[in-house]
């Protein structure tokens, strides 16, 4: 008898030692989620941000049912969705840059091609 409460109490033990992690986890991928919308991953992005909405859902419910290694595993994920989202989302806006930067430069080019012909 004593020893099924020891087990029980040891299990108890190792359940709350998850939740906080599991918990942590969570609040870091709910905050990667909204760095990624702020960086405009919704637009560069929209499959991975939603797959990172989704699994943050999933570790949202799988927290509330106490399945902390679940949890952890979702948030594990929807971060890193959210993070390849941010990263999209700034590789696009820097191509978009690139693209501006070398258009200017033609037209700079050919300004200065007019101007030597004259």
């Amino acid at each position: 008898m004593y020893a099924c409460m020891a087990g029980a109490l040891a299990l108890s033990a190792c359940s709350s030692s998850l939740k906080t992690p599991a918990t942590a986890d969570v609040a870091v991928s709910q905050a990667a989620v909204e760095s990624a919308v702020r960086a405009d991953g919704t637009e560069f992005a929209p499959a991975d941000m939603q797959a990172a909405r989704d699994k943050l859902a999933l570790a949202k419910k799988a927290l509330a049912a106490k399945d902390y290694k679940a949890a952890t595993d979702y948030a594990t994920q929807a971060q890193a969705d959210a993070k390849l989202a941010q990263a999209k989302a700034g590789s696009a806006k820097s191509q978009a840059v690139a693209e501006t930067l070398q258009e200017d430069i033609r037209v700079l080019r050919v300004e200065l091609d007019r101007a030597r012909t004259q």
